[in-house]
């Protein structure tokens, strides 16, 4: 049943043109990578003994422009942007993981799990746009609040796909 969904989702990756690799990953019955978009990197997986789920998640480094413009911020400022943050983030369908020591945003993870029995084409790709949706939520509140960094001439882009 494993092998089923394996082949059934790295098919669908492949169809719409975002597989980029399977990965050899002890820790799971199979580990995609894909581009979505283009130059986004995100992972489809299926953990070890769960057999009935795929998670699909993106990870986020901030740049250490955005880091260095956060230390600058007060105390009570660092708080109020994580909490944002966290505020904007659960508001979508979407579970997130933020690393920030002293309210310093370092990365955050984004992820979302589908169940065998509500595994489809159709959800596999919503999910995966709903989590690209929120990834560029954060980094266009990033760029809001602490500029563009080394993305040019400061202005945002309109496009979702930065």
């Amino acid at each position: 049943m494993a092998q089923k969904i394996e082949d059934k989702v790295q098919k669908w990756l492949s169809d719409i043109g975002i597989f980029r690799q399977k990965v050899p990953d002890d820790n799971t019955n199979f580990h995609f990578i894909i581009n979505y978009p283009e130059e986004n990197v995100m992972d489809v997986i299926q953990p070890k003994g769960a057999s009935d789920l795929i998670v699909i998640g993106c990870a986020t480094n901030v740049s250490p422009e955005h880091s260095s413009e956060m230390k600058l911020l007060s105390d009570s400022k660092k708080e109020d942007f994580i909490w944002d943050l966290r505020y904007m983030l659960n508001s979508k369908d979407v579970d997130f993981q933020l690393s920030h020591p002293n309210n310093i945003l370092e990365s955050f993870l984004i992820t979302s799990e589908i169940y065998g029995d509500g595994l489809s084409k159709d959800r596999l790709i919503s999910v995966i746009k709903t989590i690209f949706r929120a990834k560029i939520q954060c980094v266009w509140k990033i760029q809001q609040k602490f500029g563009m960094g080394d993305e040019g001439d400061g202005a945002v882009s309109d496009s979702m796909y930065v």
